[in-house]
Parts: C-alpha cells; structure tokens; sequence
C-alpha cells in the first residue's frame, strides 16, 4: 500500500516541475522605450516588414523583433518608413539568438 502512494506522489511532483518549466517558457511582461523602425525597410535585417525597437542602455544597443499580430500590424504604418520613438509593452521571450517580443500595447514615446 505504502509503494503506490509513494508513486502517486513522486508523479505529482515530477508533473508541478513541467508544469513550473512550461510555464516559464512563455515569456516574461516587459514595457520598452526605444527607437522604432521597420527591420526591413531601416535596419535591413529581414527579408519582410517587420516592427523592431532598438533600446541603448549603458552605450550598448539591444534591438528588440516584434512578433506579428493584430497589435504591432496595426502600428507598422507608423514606423515602416522613419525611425520615431515608441513605447511597447508585451512579453518577451528568445528564439534563434533574437529577443521577440509579442505587443500588447504600442503607443508613440514622448
């Protein structure tokens, strides 16, 4: 009777650690202000539009790649042609060496 509990609870416990790193994974709420442009058409980093937002912080740049959805879709006519400053709130995750974040909300810096 003792051997079945003691393998109901170590199964518990292994499927709270997944569910811990799984969970993880997702990304993490961040807000950003940078510089707003287009990775295509200013930074000619990528093949097709898409909204980037370089951030300078202690003279180092880290350029952050926004996800396409209805949000950042919605800006991109804001920033395809011209650099301006911006404000993105959204979760952040790293794929493939690039930091992607996936807006909630955009909005012109002042």
């Amino acid at each position: 009777m003792k051997i079945p509990i003691i393998a109901l609870f170590t199964a518990a416990a292994l499927m709270l650690g997944v569910t811990s790193v799984l969970a993880e994974g997702k990304g993490k709420e961040i807000t950003i202000t940078g510089k707003g442009c287009c990775a295509k058409c200013c930074l000619k980093e990528t093949d097709k539009c898409q909204n980037a937002v370089t951030v300078e912080k202690d003279g180092k740049k880290t350029t952050y790649y926004l996800v396409e959805n209805s949000v950042s879709s919605a800006f991109h006519k804001e920033i395809c042609k011209e650099i301006k400053p911006v404000k993105v709130t959204g979760t952040c995750e790293k794929k493939d060496g690039r930091l992607l974040v996936t807006a909630s909300k955009i909005e012109l810096a002042k």
